[in-house]
């Protein structure tokens, strides 16, 4: 991202591409670089052919929408095969308060959505999605929350 001095945008557009977030499209590990199009000349064309999109587009919420039905699919494991993926995941010192927590969530009708999301979660972290892991991560902490409520 760097100040071309001679690109130049009418006052409009520039305040208007300002107050949208733009993304790249995601790698292979689903990250994605943020452009800069009111600034950038390379990220404006960008925008212009349609490479470059908008955080809040209806794409993204298309693509939430499905992943949150991946990870709301019902699946029981057996309580040894839920340490084992406990095990992989967490460092030594939150392995047993994360473990009893799900176990406690998975028979909660409230907060059993908590350790769906968990188990399919860590799935796709061993398909190869990395970025599921700190979704993991926060899973636990939402069955926590869930279980508080009451």
């Amino acid at each position: 991202m760097k100040n071309n001095k001679s690109f130049r945008l009418p006052r409009k557009i520039k305040k208007k591409l300002k107050k949208i977030i733009w993304l790249y499209p995601a790698d292979k590990n689903g990250n994605s670089l943020m452009a800069w199009p009111s600034l950038d000349q390379k990220d404006y064309n960008a925008v212009r052919q349609g490479i470059v999109r908008d955080i809040l587009s209806k794409n993204t919420k298309v693509k939430k929408k499905e992943q949150k039905k991946l990870l709301d699919q019902e699946v029981y494991i057996q309580d040894e095969q839920l340490k084992t993926y406990i095990d992989k995941i967490y460092e030594k010192e939150f392995r047993n308060s994360s473990y009893y927590t799900l176990i406690e969530a998975k028979n909660t009708p409230r907060a059993k959505v908590a350790y769906f999301n968990f188990i399919n979660a860590y799935r796709m972290v061993e398909n190869g999605k990395e970025s599921y892991e700190t979704i993991c991560y926060m899973l636990v902490d939402y069955a926590k929350e869930l279980l508080k409520r009451k």
